[in-house]
């Protein structure tokens, strides 16, 4: 597995019968409000994590992404749900049909340079494979999130599942007991 460097930290898990939920803590160089719009604003979460086609910006506001990857694209990669909490510049989170619930917590991470922290929660039902490639999955779109904040937003036509396989990969290791 490739060492993790940068702000990306081992994804954590916690299960509770079928229900899974995985922590991320990201420290990232941007101010809080360019971390904020790389979340929200359909043009960029197209660089980092799928196609906003319908977000409505506000509590209760539709939200419909369409996976710009060709695995997921190939496979009707389009979820649908609602925005489940909105604090401006502080909280989003959306949660929709097969991710659950997606909820990225923003903070000030100090006063000497522009940094953010975000805590990021996913929530949803499924068995130990699904939590495996949930928690790949999302640190590998995080860190296509710390490119896009850096200028390189995802090229969609490069995407590819080695690196996914290798971060499942190492998230299975982690999670075998020790011999």
């Amino acid at each position: 597995m490739t060492e993790n460097t940068g702000a990306i930290e081992h994804g954590t898990s916690t299960t509770e019968g079928s229900t899974q939920t995985l922590h991320f803590l990201l420290h990232l160089p941007h101010t809080v409000e360019r971390v904020w719009t790389a979340l929200v604003r359909p043009e960029e979460l197209a660089g980092w994590l799928a196609a906003a086609d319908v977000l409505e910006p506000r509590l209760g506001g539709a939200v419909t992404l369409r996976w710009l990857n060709n695995e997921e694209a190939s496979q009707g990669g389009v979820h649908s749900g609602h925005i489940t909490a909105w604090d401006v510049e502080r909280i989003v989170e959306y949660t929709i049909d097969l991710h659950g619930r997606c909820r990225f917590h923003l903070e000030h991470a100090g006063p000497d340079a522009p940094a953010t922290t975000v805590r990021f929660t996913n929530e949803f039902e499924g068995d130990d494979a699904f939590r495996l490639d949930c928690l790949a999955g999302w640190h590998n779109h995080i860190e296509f999130l710390e490119a896009a904040l850096a200028g390189h937003p995802k090229d969609w036509s490069t995407w590819s599942l080695e690196r996914w396989r290798e971060l499942r990969d190492g998230y299975a290791q982690a999670a075998r007991p020790a011999r």
